[in-house]
Formats: C-alpha cells, sequence, structure tokens
C-alpha cells in the first residue's frame, strides 16, 4: 500500500509542480503533514541534502522520501511517479506547440501560470526560513548570503560549501 501512495503522491506532484524542484517543496509539506515518511524538519534536510547533490531538485528530493518511506523500491516508485507527467506531458507539449506557440489564448495561459509559479516558490521559500532560520546566528548567516550571493553572483556550488564550512565552525 505505501508504494501506491508513494507513486500517487509524487505523481501528483509532478503533474501540478509546474515551475521546477522549488515548486515541489509546498506539496512535499503538505505529504509531511498527511504522513509519517518524513517531518517538516526532515523535510528541510531533505532540501538541503538534495540542493547539495548533482540532480534535478525534485527528483532527488522523491528519491530522500521514497527512500525513506519505503528504501530502494520507494524510492524507484517515487521517482517514477514525478517524473511520469513530466514525460507525458512534454511529449504533448512537443507536439503541439509549432501549432500553437503562437496562439494568444496559450500565450495568455503560460503568462497567468508565472505568477502562480513565483507563489509558490516564495512559499516554500518562507516556510523554510520559518524552519531553518530560528537563531541570531542563523539570521545573520543567511542575510550575509543573500547579500553576498546578490553582490558577487558565484556558482550556487560555492555558497553551497561556504555554508558548509560555517555550519562546521560555528556548530550550527
Amino acid at each position: 500500500m505505501t508504494y501506491l501512495l508513494l507513486f500517487v503522491e509524487f505523481f501528483k506532484i509532478g503533474l501540478f509542480a509546474i515551475g521546477g524542484g522549488l515548486v515541489t517543496v509546498p506539496f512535499l509539506f503538505d505529504l509531511s503533514e498527511k504522513y509519517t515518511w518524513f517531518s517538516a524538519k526532515e523535510l528541510t534536510d531533505m532540501i538541503a541534502v538534495a540542493e547539495s547533490t548533482p540532480g534535478p531538485l525534485g527528483v532527488n528530493m522523491a528519491i530522500y522520501a521514497g527512500f525513506g518511506a519505503g528504501g530502494i523500491l520507494g524510492a524507484i516508485i517515487a521517482v517514477l511517479g514525478l517524473v511520469l507527467p513530466s514525460v507525458v506531458i512534454i511529449i504533448m507539449v512537443a507536439r503541439l506547440m509549432d501549432k500553437y506557440q503562437c496562439n494568444t489564448r496559450v500565450q495568455v495561459m503560460l503568462r497567468g501560470i508565472r505568477p502562480s509559479v513565483l507563489a509558490l516558490i516564495l512559499f516554500a521559500g518562507l516556510e523554510l526560513a520559518r524552519i531553518a532560520v530560528v537563531d541570531v546566528l542563523a539570521i545573520v548567516l543567511f542575510l550575509s548570503l543573500v547579500a553576498a550571493i546578490r553582490i558577487w553572483r558565484k556558482s550556487p556550488i560555492f555558497y553551497l560549501f561556504v555554508s558548509a564550512i560555517l555550519g562546521i565552525v560555528l556548530q550550527l
């Protein structure tokens, strides 16, 4: 039963997480409340691991959550559930885009979806901040990293590496 639930829940996430991996985070928060697969605190760890490892964020998180819920088979099933809608939709869109890309209704629909994707990403960021930024040191680190990213625009890998070192040194 767990495997079927994993497939269905991650299929729904894959179907509606328009905009990339970070958009999966609000859906995963819902899963953390609905099932005992992982807690909201574990979700922040999942995101840190998923952001720090190669591969798409959503897939990495599906692997992490699926493995926690059902081992290796659970991870495979969660990933299949997550990517199957995208594969089907991309095949359909690729076939139809040439025909309808100049259609005004399609362009308006896509412009309407963009703000909702931004809202989902912002919601995910605010939820993560609520869980991860819990003391003055974390707030200072967060604000320093935001400023550094804005000023220097280095690779995300650089900031993850610096943050990992700071976490060790500062015993976060």
